[in-house]
């Protein structure tokens, strides 16, 4: 066990340090530590700026229907679909494959039955996901509300 001197020329103090101090110690540092963490997104909610509010929608309707489960954005999120970062500009793809397998769906992919609004909206989104490049996914912070910034 540690023993932790003090010497000085009025007194002589040996203060040995039990294990309860230390777990005393460590407590108070784990909780002030899950208090800051816990109490940051409170103080600290994360701005998404996109320009196109049609985007914005979609991006919800991307979550609404849980898109991410089985797509992937920036290399983000499911395996099961294709990454649908690119899908607008990609050859022999664009808008009508995207509202073509929104409104049929193939055997992996179901149909929705999405109204048009929503599908003009997930369209929208996917066009300004498009012009915004590609992306590695190890230079992206993924945002307490689950959407991704650039590190």
């Amino acid at each position: 066990m540690p023993i932790i001197s003090f010497h000085s020329a009025e007194f002589d103090y040996n203060m040995t340090l039990r294990p309860v101090h230390s777990f005393s110690f460590l407590s108070v540092v784990f909780l002030a530590f899950s208090l800051s963490i816990y109490l940051k997104p409170a103080f600290s909610l994360p701005t998404i700026d996109i320009a196109n509010p049609g985007a914005s929608k979609g991006r919800l309707i991307w979550q609404k229907y849980n898109c991410q489960s089985c797509h992937q954005l920036y290399g983000l999120g499911g395996y099961l679909g294709p990454d649908l970062t690119n899908v607008y500009a990609a050859p022999n793809k664009g808008e009508p494959l995207i509202r073509a397998m929104l409104q049929i769906g193939i055997p992996p992919m179901p149909s929705f039955n999405l109204p048009e609004e929503e599908i003009a909206l997930l369209v929208a989104f996917l066009k300004e996901t498009n012009a915004s490049g590609t992306a590695d996914p190890r230079i992206f912070l993924i945002l307490s509300n689950g959407m991704t910034q650039r590190k």
